[in-house]
């Protein structure tokens, strides 16, 4: 059995005779050696990861002002800052977004423009007390003028995530990118090889107080991150590093399309080998690394799992959904995540970075609750009109217009003669066939791509999909498209305003 101490390994750093590898390399180191010889060979595998990390934000203390002031609102170039603690702390948040510009610049940005030494616009407002008279502040500022700037990001580094597809027939727009209609592209994250927490899985290195390399400078882990998962393989971390020695190398912001803004950053964790098993589980691989994959069109807490996946398969350029070749293509940078494990290699090697044991150890036993919710959401079908009239696809527009008039209502579900739904018709469509000619019949006039609903939908869904399709009425259909009802923004506005 080979055991080595912190230490040992520390000793061997100090002397400039430390062997460290990425664990990239370790993969051959081990392959080729056994775990047992390559715990003896090596001493520290470093790992990296540069990827979107959307719970991250930074602590800022801007010092007093004269006359003194309790900030209760902050905006750096137009974004929010939680301001709820003392009087000129806030904390920026990477995906808060501008009260301007909205998806085009955000809290990531502030904190991007501070690591480059931009001038920021600070505007405060304040209700006033006697210790602190001042009501409102409006100042420009760069990093050197803040007293402290201390990113504290209270979910970094997963250690796998969910990939994600798209199995409806329009573009959805999401955390992890545009998600084109009909599975037609797949997007994943995260590192594969050089993952952290998938390199020491059991936790026998990584915890509180442990030293990492964090937007180009030291940092440490100063926690489980929040919805820390190991049960299920989705460890987090919660992390802390100093802003003001920190690269826009290593820390980006991003906007993601009809989504918001996110924080790239570049974390790396150095593994102490100090047995055999630490040897093995750091020479894991992309094949070793599974996860899921989940159709992001089911707009649920619950999506479903297409199939099993591995990161091999995820980099190779394609993987197969119901028998098709999907691009894959990654929300991650593994050229930077590299670049960051050997970065992370050249400082433990020049003795510019040293290796301790965590003061405590992260939970290995623990999973993700769900929000408890104490009131049912409401569903589509809830509301919807269940004794919907509809008309066949080859009935004359004069028929469908009789039917409206009738009915009093202003939209009429198609359907085929099997009965399924094949488009609808309204009022408006009714007037423009009589205002133009060589159109006689319903199937002449609908509209063929019908934004439908099913019953068990989230009436919050529902009503988001109407405004965005700018429509006012939705068929409901069963799983083999037959009309089971009909909701309406009318229906949906009555509801919300009982709820008011």
């Amino acid at each position: 059995m080979v055991e080595k101490s912190i230490e040992e390994i520390n000793r061997r750093i100090n002397e400039g005779n430390v062997n460290v590898v990425t664990a990239e390399e370790m993969v051959g180191i081990v392959g080729e050696l056994g775990a047992k010889e390559a715990a003896r060979e090596v001493d520290v595998v470093t790992t990296g990861t540069f990827g979107a990390m959307c719970s991250s934000g930074v602590w800022l203390n801007f010092g007093h002002p004269e006359p003194p002031m309790k900030m209760n609102k902050v905006f750096l170039n137009g974004v929010e800052a939680y301001s709820g603690v003392a009087a000129v702390d806030a904390f920026i948040g990477a995906g808060q977004l501008s009260e301007t510009e909205g998806f085009d610049y955000g809290g990531a940005h502030v904190i991007e423009d501070l690591i480059r030494g931009k001038s920021i616009d600070l505007h405060a407002t304040s209700y006033g007390t006697d210790c602190y008279p001042r009501k409102t502040l409006d100042t420009t500022l760069n990093i050197y003028d803040l007293n402290q700037a201390i990113m504290i990001n209270p979910r970094n580094g997963y250690q796998k995530y969910n990939v994600a597809t798209n199995g409806i027939n329009r573009t959805i727009y999401t955390y992890m990118g545009s998600l084109l209609p009909n599975y037609g592209n797949v997007t994943y994250s995260g590192a594969g090889v050089l993952s952290p927490l998938s390199n020491d899985p059991d936790y026998q290195t990584i915890g509180v107080g442990t030293p990492i390399f964090l937007g180009g400078t030291k940092g440490h882990i100063i926690g489980e991150g929040t919805q820390h998962s190991p049960e299920t393989n989705f460890g987090t971390l919660m992390l802390r590093g100093d802003l003001k020695d920190m690269s826009a190398d290593y820390i980006r912001a991003a906007n993601f399309h009809e989504y918001g803004t996110s924080l790239y950053v570049g974390m790396g964790i150095p593994i102490p080998i100090l047995n055999e098993q630490l040897a093995q589980s750091t020479a894991v691989t992309d094949k070793d690394v599974v996860t899921n994959v989940l159709d992001y069109g089911v707009p649920s807490r619950d999506r479903p799992v297409l199939r099993k996946v591995n990161y091999e398969e995820l980099r190779s350029g394609s993987i197969e959904i119901n028998g098709k070749d999907t691009p894959t293509s990654s929300m991650s940078s593994f050229k930077k995540s590299r670049e960051i494990a050997g970065e992370l290699k050249k400082w433990v090697a020049t003795g510019e970075f040293f290796v301790n044991s965590p003061s405590q150890r992260l939970p290995a036993k623990a999973t993700c609750k769900p929000m408890r919710q104490t009131t049912r959401n409401p569903l589509v079908q809830d509301i919807m009109a269940r004794d919907v009239v509809v008309i066949d696809e080859n009935a004359t527009f004069h028929e469908a217009a009789k039917m409206i008039m009738e009915n009093t209502f202003s939209h009429l579900p198609v359907v085929s003669e099997d009965g399924k739904l094949s488009g609808i018709v309204t009022a408006w469509d009714i007037s423009k066939a009589v205002a133009e000619t060589g159109c006689n019949y319903v199937k002449d006039i609908m509209t063929k791509k019908v934004l439908t609903s099913n019953a068990t939908d989230p009436i919050d869904i529902a009503a988001r999909n109407l405004d965005m399709k700018e429509v006012s009425a939705m068929p409901v259909i069963d799983n083999d498209r037959y009309v089971i009802g009909i909701i309406t923004s009318n229906d949906i506005s009555k509801l919300f305003a009982r709820r008011r």
